[in-house]
């Protein structure tokens, strides 16, 4: 039979209503007597009754994380940062997986929800979910829109996507074509693009955006790399608007024996730990990805405790350019 907490107050030697105090962290409650609660709750492997403390402290301590993948290196590595941070402050996390399936983003946000989470961290793809929409939900989108009045956190793709360009004409590059996702997604990611189009009508060149959808397999980016080599086989400089399409470009590029970066010049974005292992040859456009998810968390506990006036919608950090061996 599990412990109570009236067995915790027996063995301590106090009254039930000390040790909820105890829990509780209410009232001014002696060392020695803290230290005679919580020796009990050892010896009789006693656990608060977490949903009965939310209920009465009006917080669970839980906050949501919505993401499309966690096998995507940028999204892993963030994942990391906002569990850790999130720890360090007294909350635990629950992960879902949207897999960029809107059906799947609407019933995890039911479910956090149901769990009475304190707030939801977002970089899931879908738009127009109303249930972001929700009054007092705390919500915080990272690289999305996710609606009007939800704070959003991101690096500089505006200035990411210009410094890779000029980078790549500096060096020569006449025939650069950029790989980016849909641009009806309505991400900031998309100002990537923007500024890749920008700075080539600015130097007078032809800007060419391949475009892969959404819910792309890795089979579907490859044939999307193999057409543009097909189609272009001129082109002298490829940006990419992550590392592991940048990865794919010079997988195609060996197997066609174009020497890099002679021949062609890739650059990639992201610049994750594991990428930055795996790859340390490849050009970047390293995103601040702890900053990120600091000032997420930030913005989120901000929300929680009603700070309201202080949050600013737009919340962009600075990009780092990368020249390594790729370029």
């Amino acid at each position: 039979m599990k412990p109570k907490i009236e067995d915790v107050a027996k063995l301590a030697g106090v009254s039930p209503t000390t040790v909820s105090r105890v829990l509780n962290n209410r009232g001014y409650i002696s060392e020695k007597t803290r230290k005679k609660v919580h020796d009990s709750m050892e010896q009789l492997n006693y656990y608060p009754n977490e949903i009965a403390r939310s209920l009465f402290i009006k917080k669970t301590y839980l906050i949501g994380l919505i993401f499309p993948s966690t096998g995507n290196p940028f999204y892993g590595q963030l994942i990391f940062h906002l569990e850790n941070i999130c720890s360090s402050l007294g909350y635990k996390v629950l992960l879902c997986n949207s897999q960029n399936r809107e059906d799947k983003e609407r019933n995890y946000l039911k479910m956090l929800q149901m769990n009475q989470v304190d707030g939801i961290i977002a970089g899931a793809h879908n738009r127009g979910i109303e249930e972001y929409e929700i009054p007092k939900l705390p919500v915080v989108g990272i690289d999305r829109y996710l609606s009007s009045k939800t704070p959003v956190v991101s690096s500089d793709n505006y200035e990411g996507g210009k410094l890779a360009t000029q980078l790549l004409i500096d060096k020569g590059c006449k025939q650069i074509i950029h790989i980016n996702g849909p641009q009806y997604l309505e991400t900031p990611a998309n100002l990537r693009r923007n500024a890749y189009e920008d700075v080539m009508r600015a130097n007078n060149l032809n800007p060419l955006t391949y475009e892969f959808p959404l819910k792309s397999t890795d089979e579907i980016v490859i044939n999307i790399v193999k057409q543009i080599f097909d189609d272009h086989p001129q082109v002298d400089a490829i940006f990419a608007s992550d590392d592991l399409i940048a990865s794919k470009v010079l997988r195609e590029a060996r197997k066609r024996n174009i020497h890099i970066p002679q021949e062609l010049k890739v650059i990639g974005y992201d610049g994750t730990e594991t990428t930055r292992m795996l790859l340390p040859e490849l050009s970047t456009v390293e995103q601040p990805i702890k900053a990120i998810a600091e000032k997420a968390v930030e913005i989120i506990i901000k929300q929680i405790n009603g700070e309201q006036e202080s949050i600013q919608l737009e919340n962009i950090l600075p990009v780092k350019l990368i020249d390594s061996e790729t370029t």
